[in-house]
């Protein structure tokens, strides 16, 4: 599923515009973003956490060439489903249906 077909099913489902509910999308978006470079965690209650996590530094390996390379420590955006989500997907889908 794309952001196009996100947008398009909200808007059937609300009677907004897609210009209007691409517009709250987005605005969504950049909230999330901006929380996020700001050090401050998202919670949507039944959906779960946008959060920013630290990634120590690491020792990995190029494949081509088999030489060890250190890897810096980082930031990356994570989600977190929160248990209702996970329970959800997991009492829809069977394992063996997913790729």
């Amino acid at each position: 599923m794309t952001k196009a077909d996100i947008v398009d099913q909200i808007a059937d489902g609300t009677g907004l515009t897609k210009t209007e509910t691409e517009a709250v999308i987005n605005g969504f978006m950049t909230i999330v973003k901006s929380a996020l470079t700001e050090g401050e965690s998202v919670y949507l209650r039944g959906f779960g956490t946008f959060k920013a996590q630290k990634r120590a530094a690491r020792t990995a390996r190029n494949p081509r060439t088999n030489k060890e390379v250190r890897v810096g420590e980082r930031v990356l955006p994570v989600f977190k489903a929160s248990q209702e989500f996970r329970d959800a997907v997991e009492s829809r889908l069977d394992p063996k249906d997913i790729d």
